[in-house]
């Protein structure tokens, strides 16, 4: 089972008590600090004004939901789930389109940015990734009959999940649970097994965790987590080397040197090199920097169009901080900045506005052409990098600096 989110739950999560959402007078409202619970069942301690942000969101959720349920009665029900519809990216758009898909696809696209209600996620995710279709050329007992195969089995991989475990979100009253554990650690590890030149690599627990949280079954999490890993990022993100990853920060550094120069030119001279944020944010979807329901926001726009969001989301989070960051001193300074941002970013309308509206032009095409640039300077450093380390010289390479 997974802790699917419920009708029931999306407002239990939400409700707070009203004397509490009054708070105190003016003079103290800095100090004075509100427990809620968000939507995805987190516990957090907030203040004031955070909690009336978080009603704020509460109620465009429930206006979203309005919307989508209003295109249901228009369109018919589950609309969105036509493949051709759904599968249409950026990077395809069939010349025998006709106009009423072309215009059922905008529509899709303009309302995914404006949030899919949780209660309808588990389909619009697997339908707009292509989940559904890699899940269907395979037969329906593939999950079940690798999970079972893999029962017992003892690799570097399931012994690095099992140390991760108890590391995943231990606020959470499920994902610490042992039902939650165990769901979490099936779901790994039979991954790890479907693709044994990924394994398993840390960022991948947290991103597993928020999925089993919003599908309906630990399957469903299983799939979403294969067309991530294998259609939705780039490829061998989470490789040995993590070359994909790699990949990604230097496109990054590149577009941030393109679209804020002052800024870029500023945390390069206070020595702030973006690699210490942006890493774990690739590798875990933003999942432990953002508010669960803001990741979520992120990742419906992810699943419909694709890695570039990744890249608008990360820029725009430095370009809401960008005042705060020119005044920084030095690169810690810097860092927390960011860290502290976004941990308080209840809204998620507030960053997605700046992603796709202050960002400018960001193309797929972009993108995959400054990759192509990076990628030669890239496997020549990860080759002198595996040299060294091969090499009788390395401290790597003695018995008393080996990992255990």
């Amino acid at each position: 089972m997974s802790a699917t989110v419920s009708s029931r739950d999306v407002e239990k999560g939400w409700t707070m008590d009203r004397q509490m959402m009054r708070g105190p007078p003016d003079w103290q409202r800095r100090d004075f600090r509100v427990k809620v619970i968000d939507l995805y069942l987190f516990p957090l301690e907030v203040s004031v004004d955070e909690a009336v942000v978080f009603n704020l969101v509460k109620e465009k959720v429930r206006e979203q939901t309005r919307r989508w349920l209003n295109m249901e009665a228009s369109k018919g029900a589950g609309w969105y789930l036509q493949s051709d519809i759904s599968s249409i990216s950026d990077q395809y758009v069939p010349a025998s389109l006709s106009i009423s898909t072309l215009t059922s696809t905008l529509q899709l696209k303009k309302l995914i940015r404006k949030g899919i209600p949780p209660t309808l996620r588990p389909k619009v995710w697997q339908a707009v990734s292509g989940a559904a279709r890699k899940r269907s050329n395979v037969p329906d007992s593939y999950y079940s009959d690798l999970c079972q195969a893999v029962i017992g089995a003892q690799t570097a991989s399931t012994r690095q999940i099992d140390h991760d475990l108890a590391r995943t979100f231990p606020s959470h009253p499920w994902v610490d649970s042992p039902e939650g554990q165990a769901t979490l650690r099936r779901v790994l590890v039979a991954y790890s097994f479907r693709d044994s030149s990924v394994g398993y690599c840390q960022g991948m627990n947290y991103v597993a965790a928020l999925l089993l949280l919003v599908m309906k079954t630990e399957e469903d999490a299983f799939w979403m987590l294969a067309v991530l890993l294998e259609n939705v990022l780039f490829s061998e993100s989470f490789a040995e080397d993590l070359r994909g990853c790699h990949l990604a920060q230097r496109v990054f550094k590149d577009l941030l040197k393109k679209k804020f120069p002052r800024l870029a030119q500023h945390l390069e001279q206070i020595g702030f090199d973006s690699t210490l944020v942006t890493t774990e944010w690739f590798l875990c979807l933003f999942a432990k920097s953002f508010p669960s329901e803001t990741t979520m926001r992120v990742w419906d726009v992810l699943f419909n169009e694709g890695v570039k969001v990744l890249f608008r989301v990360a820029l725009a989070v430095f370009k809401l901080n960008e005042e705060a960051l020119l005044a920084a001193k030095h690169a810690g300074q810097a860092v927390k900045i960011l860290q502290d941002s976004m941990s308080h970013l209840y809204d998620p309308d507030v960053l997605l506005k700046v992603a796709f509206d202050k960002v400018g032009q960001l193309s797929v095409n972009t993108i995959n052409k400054q990759s192509r640039k990076e990628q030669p300077q890239l496997m020549a450093d990860l080759q002198r990098r595996l040299q060294r380390l091969n090499s009788p010289d390395s401290p790597a390479s003695s018995p008393a600096s080996s990992s255990p």
